[in-house]
């Protein structure tokens, strides 16, 4: 279990070295201070993955490093039931001389394993990593992605009852990086508490159950993984283009945009336009959105997002993709746009986001989860979509084998 009760942090900033020393002094202070993390206060139970989502500078990092101890808060205390290990800074203490073996001893060591213990769970590790002959090696010798996937492999198996991730899923190629998450969800179930950070966010809505979106050192939303998400989404979206006048608050809601065009009626219909919400695979499926144009525009963008009941991002595509040219529309005008599509979706359900954007991605507007179906298919299958699959397959008597067994 961890505990965040109304934890900030402030850094001291000084222009030279001359106001560092009148800091050290008695009684002096910073002429300038950076405020990282303002009154944040947060509790992850036992069993649950809670993840830390916002833009570079949003103080996820600092907050982390306060859960390991690693910092101090200026204000507020964390508490932490269990023993905890930190993914903050792959393989920092690694000693480039010494072999990956004697690297795994020396890490486990300090993160508090005993050295017949890390001998019972060496072969796991160097299993894990796959590195190896490599094992045996000075680690300055490794690849970049050996020697994190080492580091990696040897603090998830120190057995942690708290696990603090700072981006570390992005050590490996697409099968380590499975392996990893398959990790992750063995950790959830076995009852452990994980704070990670994460920029995958499809990543965030598989793993985590409850997401915490900051900006500017302060909490925006806690909730929903998929919740938070749609809202940093929403944050990015919202932005001015660089060199706009003043910045521009991100948006409390799953509606964002500048209006210049306004979404009026989205609608789930089968192929003669009757309204359905449930779908077999490999039916027509039919997306019809209605917008209004509230300001003059030139070829707007219009798309669709499907996602699956979990919030993971399963399909998308624009006007622009599909190369149609809506042309300039005036004030006034009403906009319709059908998407016609195949139901090549698994057994599930589905949400549908829909958008009004410029050719440059800005939103004119953008409504998440706006709409839902459903998928049935008597064929069980795994994964998100459901592929025709034309199997072959022939069947031949060894001669070999045969007389072998006459004989």
């Amino acid at each position: 279990m961890i505990a965040v009760q109304n934890v900030s942090k402030s850094f001291a900033l000084f222009r030279n070295p001359a106001e560092r020393v009148r800091h050290l002094l008695p009684g002096g202070r910073a002429v300038h201070e950076f405020q990282a993390l303002r009154s944040i206060s947060l509790r992850v139970e036992n069993g649950e993955v809670v993840a830390l989502i916002g833009p570079n500078g949003s103080g996820k990092s600092t907050l982390l490093q306060i859960v390991c101890g690693v910092l101090q808060p200026t204000t507020g205390r964390v508490l932490c039931a269990g023993r905890i290990t930190g993914l903050l800074e792959l393989g920092a203490g690694f000693n480039p001389d010494f072999t990956g073996r004697e690297n795994v001893f020396v890490s486990a060591e300090v993160m508090g394993l005993s050295r017949r213990q890390i001998e019972a769970r060496f072969a796991d590790i160097a299993a894990f990593a796959e590195i190896g002959e490599f094992i045996d090696r000075p680690v300055r010798e490794y690849s970049s992605g050996m020697y994190l996937r080492l580091a990696f492999s040897t603090a998830i198996h120190v057995d942690p009852d708290i696990l603090v991730v700072d981006e570390a899923l992005a050590v490996g190629d697409a099968v380590f990086s499975a392996r990893c998450v398959r990790k992750f969800e063995q950790f959830r179930m076995a009852g452990k508490t994980v704070l990670l950070v994460s920029h995958d966010l499809g990543l965030v809505k598989r793993l985590a159950s409850r997401a915490v979106f900051l900006v500017n050192g302060e909490t925006r939303f806690v909730g929903a993984a998929s919740d938070a998400v749609n809202r940093y989404v929403g944050f990015v979206l919202e932005q001015r283009p660089e060199g706009a006048a003043g910045p521009r608050e991100p948006t409390t809601t799953f509606r964002h945009g500048d209006g210049a065009s306004r979404i009026v009626d989205v609608a789930i219909t089968d192929r003669f336009d009757r309204k359905c919400g449930v779908f077999e695979a490999g039916d027509r499926l039919r997306v019809q959105v209605h917008a209004e144009v509230k300001r003059d525009v030139d070829n707007p963008v219009v798309g669709l997002l499907i996602r699956n009941r979990i919030g993971i991002d399963v399909y998308g595509t624009n006007t622009r993709v599909e190369g149609i040219q809506i042309g300039p529309l005036r004030a006034g005008t009403m906009l319709h746009v059908c998407f016609d599509l195949d139901c090549a979706f698994a057994r599930n359900e589905y949400t549908v986001t829909v958008a009004t954007q410029y050719q440059d991605g800005m939103s004119q507007d953008w409504v998440d989860d706006v709409a839902s179906f459903k998928v049935i298919n008597n064929v069980e299958i795994a994964g998100v979509v459901h592929v025709p699959t034309v199997i072959q397959y022939s069947i031949r008597q060894l001669a070999d084998a045969k007389e072998a067994q006459s004989e």
